[in-house]
């Protein structure tokens, strides 16, 4: 069967989205707000155009799935369009910005019996998928704590004119930039149990919420760990990394995106990874996280086609926005 996509929002991600679709299914349409962005995505990739979502889910009738690109505070009511008009939906991260959004959503879901992804593409960084097996064959043991590090730039271009920086749309940093460490936090070691924060706003006054923080988290499970996450390394990202203490091995995962195995020391054991040359989401002026939405399709048409997946769906991308909450919730 043919998978006919919408592609909502046309902003940078979406070309990462197109180019992925056209590959292996049918770009039918693609909408946005703004008419220059929707002729000119749709020009490049043979779609329609459309200016609003309610006329292209009222035009358009051979649509199995909607593709959800806009602003972080739309995520969870265009998802919930789509799911109501009989669409799967794969939802950029995060899911949403708030939990009782979530909730909704995967009500939605249910209801209209449809999927409801979430991107969570540096789940399928080598070294990551590597820890994620090692974990769960106990290859480090008990795992006592543990440190991630976010020390990332977001210059005041990238928040002018835009929905970014604002508590509506944006929602925050931990948000927009930090949801996928945290989602490898939960997938990885399990859900938070308590958590103590402290942020400040140090060099973007004019953005909504903080720019550096601090998280020290007791996990359900015993470990302990922190989370130290910034937006003012100084011109550019620095480092995204991931640290387990275990009583038979440490492992760091480093690189500016996760990419790279940067230390280990395991019991018996020695992770060989081959050269990944996979490039980071490159926006001009600042780059994002690393781009695997290649293995995001992949796992996507799998679960369109009926074949094992390993994509997560809403229940998982709502506990990333549960401990987003929690963090929130508990900043001093």
């Amino acid at each position: 069967m043919q998978q006919h996509f919408a592609l909502i929002g046309c902003g940078k991600i979406a070309n990462r989205h197109a180019e992925n679709i056209v590959k292996r299914g049918v770009l039918t349409s693609v909408c946005d707000i703004i008419p220059e962005r929707a002729n000119d995505m749709a020009t490049r990739f043979n779609a329609r155009p459309y200016y609003s979502l309610e006329s292209l889910l009222k035009a358009e009738e051979q649509l199995t799935t909607a593709v959800i690109c806009t602003p972080n505070g739309l995520h969870a009511l265009h998802s919930i369009q789509a799911l109501e008009k009989g669409l799967h939906v794969l939802c950029e991260k995060p899911l949403c910005i708030s939990t009782k959004d979530g909730k909704a959503m995967i009500a939605a879901a249910e209801k209209a019996g449809k999927y409801l992804f979430v991107v969570k593409q540096n789940r399928f960084n080598p070294p990551v998928a590597e820890i994620k097996k090692l974990c769960d064959e106990n290859k480090f043991g008990k795992i006592t704590s543990f440190q991630i590090n976010c020390f990332w730039n977001r210059p005041k271009e990238y928040y002018t004119d835009t929905w970014k920086g604002t508590k509506a749309l944006d929602g925050g940093i931990l948000y927009t930039q930090f949801s996928h460490f945290i989602d490898l936090l939960y997938w990885i070691l399990g859900d938070v149990k308590d958590v103590k924060v402290l942020t400040k706003n140090f060099s973007h006054s004019y953005i909504e919420f903080e720019d550096t923080g601090t998280v020290i988290f007791d996990m359900q499970n015993g470990t302990i760990g922190t989370l130290n996450y910034t937006i003012n390394s100084f011109k550019k990202n620095m480092e995204g990394s991931f640290t387990l203490f275990g009583d038979k091995g440490t492992v760091k995962i480093g690189g500016e995106y996760l990419n790279t195995l940067e230390y280990q020391s395991i019991e018996n054991y020695e992770i060989q990874l081959q050269p990944a040359f996979i490039r980071a989401n490159d926006y001009g002026f600042y780059e994002g996280s690393m781009s695997n939405h290649n293995k995001v399709y992949d796992h996507l048409f799998d679960a369109l086609e009926g074949r094992p997946h390993q994509i997560p769906d809403a229940r998982e991308g709502l506990k990333t926005i549960e401990i987003i909450e929690k963090i929130y919730q508990s900043v001093q």
